[in-house]
């Protein structure tokens, strides 16, 4: 039960972070009344019609900006720095490299891919 709760909880997190202006413009629309009357900064002119959209812009660009600065801070935390070490010398022992022959050779059939597959002739 708890893990099914989590999971719900991680996917509305992960959609409401891609529908914040959706969500921006649904809380406006319930609380329009209230935006006009209270936080508009036009509500003494009532002449221009405003009806909160002030408000309501100011939102929906301040939204943006978090998105863009979110996203900034994303890229930001994918940079990767690398730190170079002086390369060193590699030095092969020629007791390591020596060709050992096995038995098994002399056992094996010759394999018939030697007849089938030929480079082409050219001319």
């Amino acid at each position: 039960m708890l893990q099914r709760v989590t999971a719900y909880l991680l996917i509305f997190s992960l959609v409401s972070v891609n529908f914040s202006r959706f969500f921006v413009y649904a809380g406006f629309e319930l609380n329009r009344n209230y935006i006009a009357t209270k936080l508009c900064e036009n509500r003494a002119r009532p002449w221009m019609h405003c009806d909160g959209k002030c408000y309501f812009m100011k939102k929906i660009k301040q939204a943006e900006d978090k998105q863009a600065s979110d996203e900034r801070q994303s890229q930001k935390s994918l940079f990767q720095e690398v730190f170079v070490i002086s390369s060193t010398d590699v030095k092969f022992h020629s007791s390591l490299l020596q060709v050992i022959d096995t038995p098994y050779d002399d056992c094996l059939p010759p394999t018939p891919a030697a007849v089938i597959f030929q480079p082409p002739q050219l001319g």
